[in-house]
């Protein structure tokens, strides 16, 4: 039963926290767009939100890229989201503040929506 709660756990790219969430991303810079592109399982079988941005990986411009992508697409200031983990990889754990309810409400908006 404990492994079936733990799969399930790992279904949504997002953890909730008390004043906000946690979302996990795999990014992709030096794309040809700012877009979402869809949710992966990554062989550590978590669930990851797929995202990728114009901005090259150098001096923090594609991290504040994706806050800026990320903040645009659930309609919120770019200072309600930042990044906790992952500065210099592709897999980053983001920290989005707010209503955690709210927010888990408006993340499938992120997988259909993407500009």
């Amino acid at each position: 039963m404990k492994q079936l709660s733990a799969a399930r756990a790992s279904d949504t790219p997002f953890r909730l926290r008390p004043d906000g969430i946690d979302l996990f991303v795999k990014l992709t810079p030096k794309a040809a767009t700012d877009a979402i592109q869809g949710l992966e399982i990554a062989a550590d079988g978590r669930c990851r939100l797929k995202a990728r941005v114009r901005a090259a990986p150098e001096k923090g411009k594609a991290n504040a890229a994706l806050e800026r992508l990320v903040a645009r697409i659930l309609d919120l200031p770019v200072s309600a989201v930042s990044l906790t983990a992952g500065a210099a990889a592709r897999l980053k754990t983001l920290q989005i503040t707010g209503d955690p309810k709210i927010l888990a409400a408006r993340l499938p908006g992120l997988v259909t929506s993407s500009d």
